[in-house]
């Protein structure tokens, strides 16, 4: 479905070198003249299939993240038809950048600017996958689509706790690229907000680097900015995923089939303050031993905890508010997501001097009422790392099935 390949890019760059200057120059000529030339293939994920990409795929090392707002003052049936033809110009530029080329348009012309921004010229895919999500606003009376607004894409809650900065949440659409090539997610961000301009305005956005999360059983599991291995549990398996994260034929919304609902939250971490405490204090927090990742329980990384043990004097080995045993599924009734989270780093804060700093945690679900609200609901009422950790950012997004060859983002949605 949406697993990557490798596939030759050969001559996907046919722009002449008068339009581009620099670098971008050179690497343009070196496609035009030696075309004949052995190429490496690049590392690359199919955009079209039943299922977005960017959802089961194997977990890429970048991500930008952007939601934006509709800025239409139409009739509910023009504003339908300014989404429309937004989302069949962003189809378009995310199926070409996947694919290792220029967004479509022209490039040569002195007296226009170029269709394509330029900076990610000569560089690979990098397994880029563009990924688009729906906020519960974009049903509301601007476009008559309420009638279509699934019932699993109900507002979250306020979890105890959160200090969410509304500037810094929500949105009427989400983009989510990820990419080996930090230039690459980038450059997909940047240019689906030229080309919606006039038509939306970006309203927060978020660069991560250093994934949070495995999606792959062939992937190491990487470690968050507390220094600990971070989604050793995740869902790493096709039948787990069709249970837990992607949509079935049971929606109550059609166009939801084979889609996916997109939870977003922008996690601060105190981290001078977690650097500060004991390790063995950093260990019951997490209920996991730092450096090895395996329970407190014992054994390794991958071995099941024991939530029964005792410590010689009673107490359970896995402490009552460790985020382990508050998260896993035994204590919760099955319940799993999918995590695809990022550290990120915006700096510091200008009040304390501290680092500003924290995990971007992106998850999917098939219905975040029974899932991540339930799931949240207890963490953040009962979990250690409260202590360290602020939720300051939200989002709630209904990413819908994939594209075929000729079909658009929300084509099924806009369906009269």
């Amino acid at each position: 479905m949406t697993d990557r390949f490798r596939t030759s890019r050969r001559g996907l760059l046919t722009l002449g070198t008068a339009a581009v200057a620099g670098t971008a120059a050179g690497t343009l000529t070196a496609c035009g003249s030696d075309a004949d030339a052995p190429t490496e293939a690049p590392a690359m994920v199919a955009f079209g299939g039943a299922r977005q990409a960017g959802i089961a795929t194997a977990q890429q090392d970048r991500l930008a993240f952007a939601a934006y707002d509709l800025t239409v003052d139409g009739t509910p049936a023009q504003n339908r038809d300014a989404l429309r033809e937004l989302l069949k110009t962003w189809t378009a530029a995310a199926r070409a950048m996947c694919e290792g080329k220029p967004v479509p348009g022209e490039n040569k012309l002195g007296t226009a600017p170029p269709a394509d921004t330029g900076e990610a010229f000569g560089s690979k895919p990098a397994n880029l996958t563009v990924t688009i999500g729906f906020g519960p606003s974009l049903f509301d009376q601007r476009f008559g689509l309420a009638a279509k607004r699934p019932a699993a894409l109900a507002d979250l809650p306020k979890f105890a706790g959160e200090n969410l900065d509304t500037e810094n949440s929500n949105g009427d659409v989400a983009i989510q690229a990820c990419s080996d090539d930090p230039m690459v997610a980038f450059h997909a961000i940047r240019n689906l907000a030229r080309l919606g301009r006039g038509t939306v305005v970006m309203r927060w956005s978020q660069l991560g680097f250093g994934r949070a999360a495995s999606t792959s059983a062939k992937q190491e599991t990487p470690r968050n900015l507390f220094g600990f291995k971070d989604g050793t549990r995740n869902i790493h398996d096709a039948k787990t995923m069709d249970r837990w994260v992607f949509v079935g034929a049971d929606t109550d919304q059609k166009w939801m089939r084979d889609g996916s609902y997109l939870v977003a939250r922008k996690i601060r971490m105190r981290i001078e303050a977690w650097d500060r405490d004991f390790l063995t204090d950093q260990q019951n927090v997490f209920g996991r031993h730092k450096y090895t990742g395996a329970p407190l329980t014992g054994g390794s990384e991958f071995d099941k905890p024991n939530f029964a043990a005792k410590n010689p004097d009673g107490s359970p080995t896995i402490p009552v508010g460790a985020h382990m045993r508050l998260a896993a599924r035994e204590n919760n009734g099955g319940v799993q997501i999918l995590r695809r989270a990022y550290n990120y780093t915006d700096g510091m804060i200008a009040s304390s001097g501290e680092l500003d700093a924290g995990l971007f945690f992106l998850c999917y679900q098939r219905d975040p009422r029974s899932q991540f609200v339930a799931l949240q609901r207890k963490l953040s009422a009962h979990d250690a790392l409260n202590e360290y950790i602020t939720h300051v950012g939200s989002g709630l997004y209904a990413c819908p099935g994939g594209v075929g060859d000729h079909e658009y983002w929300g084509q099924s949605l806009l369906a009269d």
